[in-house]
């Protein structure tokens, strides 16, 4: 037994070991390095019922619209991102949001402490007028074995004045704002009664970590009306409810047509693979975009170790060039789609605080196929034949880390 203990204690040390080097060798050679211009798509605005939904595909676009609807609101803004950088773009949000609370806004704001623990101290000071939550690098306190307690809070979120709401993959940074292709959309109509519920239920769940202002819970107005052709998925560990994960699986499951998807990171459960790899040996055309190298490089050799079978099975894989591809988002038979903060793999599906919304509208998903259009025209495609003659390294590191699938 002392030495099987050995053997699993020094293989999994092995495993750790190679992660850790990967990532500092890739950190190095990143150095100094600018990702290079890619195409965009502008803002596209569609009505959905008695709102509308308007796409972001770049990070200026997008801020321009948030620090406007935060310039212009009158009673309530409630701002959720979970990495909040102190730069430029970090403190111009910033600032909105304090000159909005100086001026009588209701303004509560929520960031995850683990994503920002290399921001400066001083830019997490904030004015009295502030009601800011940020939750705890460590939140299950005594409680080591209650795994609903472990969850980063993942979500991104902005909701004015019960007017207009916003949530997709973008946090708050200068990097985003030019350097990364991520997607994000702006809601008006009933919708954004979803969106603000979802951060009222956050906030209540966890108020007493408030680190400025009252901890007396978020009270809402009862909406009565619903926009049928979007909902809101909550993913909420401490509840134990992953509706995310099986959102997509339902959708894939009654794809006929075509399933595209964009995603940061892929490292999914065999079920998952299995889902996609069925819809595409019915016929389906099915299409992965992943960045070619992501922020994440273990992430990217796990996520490689899928190649194989979903490249027999027909799906068809194209790799983002020369900057990160942040986007979470999927649209099947020219219907259905979703755009959130969720990625497919354990900790968004399984794991952290995460949020997407489902839209069933042709329109909409006509604009998201025309940007996943422009998107591959930045890609190169991965084919059999390629993936077939990588080096023997290259196999025997995939290997090696796939084990270290089910913490990712």
């Amino acid at each position: 037994m002392r030495a099987l203990r050995r053997t699993v204690i020094g293989i999994v040390g092995a495993q750790f070991a190679l992660a850790f080097a990967m990532t500092l060798v890739d950190s190095y050679r990143r150095r100094g390095k600018k990702p290079q211009p890619f195409p965009v798509t502008p803002p596209r605005t569609v009505s959905i019922g008695e709102g509308t939904v308007t796409t972001y595909t770049f990070g200026r676009d997008l801020y321009d619209d948030m620090l406007a609807a935060i310039e212009g609101a009158q009673k309530q803004i409630l701002f959720e991102t979970y990495i909040w950088k102190g730069d430029e773009i970090g403190e111009r949000f910033k600032a909105a949001l304090a000159a909005a609370a100086d001026r009588g806004v209701d303004v509560h704001c929520i960031y995850d402490g683990f994503a920002n623990l290399v921001v400066k101290p001083g830019f997490k000071r904030f004015p009295d007028t502030m009601k800011v939550l940020r939750y705890p690098v460590y939140s299950a306190g005594w409680r080591f074995l209650d795994l609903r307690r472990y969850g980063r809070d993942h979500r991104k979120i902005l909701v004015v004045d019960n007017e207009v709401g916003f949530v997709g993959g973008y946090n708050i940074g200068s990097p985003y704002e030019t350097e990364w292709r991520d997607t994000h959309v702006r809601i008006t109509g009933p919708g954004v009664w979803d969106l603000k519920r979802a951060f009222a239920d956050f906030w209540n769940l966890n108020r007493r970590r408030l680190i400025r202002g009252s901890q007396r819970p978020l009270l809402l107005e009862t909406a009565s009306t619903w926009e049928p052709k979007i909902r809101f998925h909550r993913n909420v560990p401490r509840l134990w409810m992953f509706p995310i994960r099986s959102m997509y699986l339902e959708a894939i499951n009654r794809a006929s047509r075509n399933i595209w998807m964009t995603h940061a990171y892929f490292i999914p459960d065999q079920d998952f693979v299995d889902a996609i790899k069925d819809a595409a040996r019915r016929g389906v055309d099915v299409r992965l975009l992943l960045p070619h190298k992501s922020n994440h490089i273990v992430a990217d050799w796990i996520s490689r170790g899928y190649y194989s079978q979903l490249l027999a099975a027909g799906v068809r894989i194209f790799r983002y060039r020369d900057a990160m591809v942040h986007a979470k988002t999927s649209t099947i038979d020219g219907t259905w789609s979703t755009v959130g903060t969720a990625n497919v793999d354990r900790l968004s599906l399984q794991g952290n605080y995460e949020i997407n919304v489902e839209i069933i509208d042709e329109q909409l998903a006509k604009n998201l196929e025309e940007i996943h259009a422009v998107d591959e025209s930045n890609c190169l495609e991965l084919t059999s034949t390629e993936w077939a003659a990588r080096d023997l390294h290259r196999k025997f590191t995939e290997y090696v880390l796939a084990p270290l699938r089910p913490l990712l």
